[in-house]
């Protein structure tokens, strides 16, 4: 029996390792995609868009993507975000600020581009965070944010 996607409290910051996931088939591709369907409140930011770009490019270098596929991926995720399928945000100076203070008051150690998204999603009020990154998913849930696909071991 497929598992059943779970509601999720929106807006709904989508991290890079759940955007990937939506471009590229990796495991819980399929839960992520049926978890955020039809659903019009996906926030993403530049930064997520740079790191995807990251992913593909490694990937292409790595001979496990063709040139042409990892450049439609691309070119899709981008006519989704023109689209209007996610809301964009931009990092600005005060993204820098609250990632800052994210890093010197968490118990968990975080990486400072996880302390740009997690600053990025609370600035924008997301009620949810879509990752696949076990410590990033923690320390999420420490500033209230409800963790899909769940809560981290």
């Amino acid at each position: 029996m497929a598992r059943r996607p779970l509601p999720i409290p929106g807006p709904i910051y989508l991290d890079t390792s759940a955007l990937v996931k939506i471009y590229l088939p990796e495991p819980e591709s399929a839960v992520l995609d049926r978890s955020l369907v039809g659903r019009q409140d996906l926030l993403v930011s530049d930064l997520a868009l740079t790191e995807v770009a990251s992913a593909v490019a490694r990937r292409q270098r790595e001979g496990s993507l063709p040139d042409a596929v990892g450049a439609r991926i691309y070119r899709r995720l981008l006519s989704d975000v023109e689209e209007g399928f996610f809301l964009r945000l931009s990092v600005v100076p005060e993204t820098h600020r609250d990632a800052e203070r994210i890093l010197m008051t968490s118990r968990v150690a975080l990486r400072t581009l996880d302390a740009l998204h997690l600053s990025l999603a609370v600035g924008a009020a997301a009620a949810s965070l879509a990752t696949f990154d076990r410590r990033m998913g923690a320390a999420a849930a420490t500033l209230g944010l409800t963790v899909f696909p769940g809560a981290p071991e």
